[in-house]
């Protein structure tokens, strides 16, 4: 199957803003991994740089999401679904070589106290997974406020367990998590 020009830059430029960052990414570099012409990027993307980093953030968001949707749909309990999110995440961060985290931690790290679009579509992302997690919860009976401040702290949890897998390389730091977050969700008494 072929992807178009613009479909190869966004795909380049997500994998190396998850591997370098916004700040260690260069636009040369993400129209050399595309294959693609520097006046091409700047054609589909005249707002440069950032505007590349825009749409690879959402199109990481949204491979993501799946991830976690069917993560956690693989598990009828919720407390297993979330430990299953957890040895997702520890499975593929391990299997790439400790390279390929969270989507958009770094980019909302390195761009932190900006008002830029790169920081909203990191929130959005942080929002939409937040949602995808507590929509589990309330399909599991969860009453609403409990369900969104625990989709909040799996969230969290897991983003700072990933980074922490990362840097040490292993996948412990998410299992862990897991395991304490699916002990958090069972003791709500639902």
């Amino acid at each position: 199957m072929q992807t178009s020009t613009r479909d190869r830059i966004v795909v380049a430029a997500a994998r190396l803003l998850q591997r370098q960052g916004y700040v260690g990414t260069g636009i040369k570099q993400i129209a050399q991994e595309a294959q693609a012409t520097l006046g091409s990027v700047y054609h589909f993307f005249p707002g440069g740089k950032e505007a590349v980093a825009v749409a690879a953030i959402r199109h990481s968001t949204e491979e993501f999401s799946a991830l976690l949707g069917k993560a956690l749909d693989s598990e009828d309990d919720p407390a297993e679904a979330v430990s299953a999110c957890a040895r997702q995440l520890a499975d593929e961060l391990r299997e790439s070589g400790w390279t390929d985290g969270c989507p958009v931690t770094a980019a909302a790290l390195e761009t932190l106290g900006s008002d830029s679009e790169i920081q909203q579509v990191c929130a959005d992302a942080l929002r939409g997974w937040e949602r995808l997690v507590a929509d589990k919860l309330l399909r599991c009976g969860f009453p609403a406020e409990s369900a969104r401040e625990l989709a909040t702290t799996v969230v969290c949890a897991l983003e700072g367990a990933e980074v922490t897998a990362q840097v040490n390389r292993s996948e412990e730091p998410l299992l862990v998590a897991g395991r304490q977050l699916a002990r958090l969700v069972r003791s709500y008494e639902i």
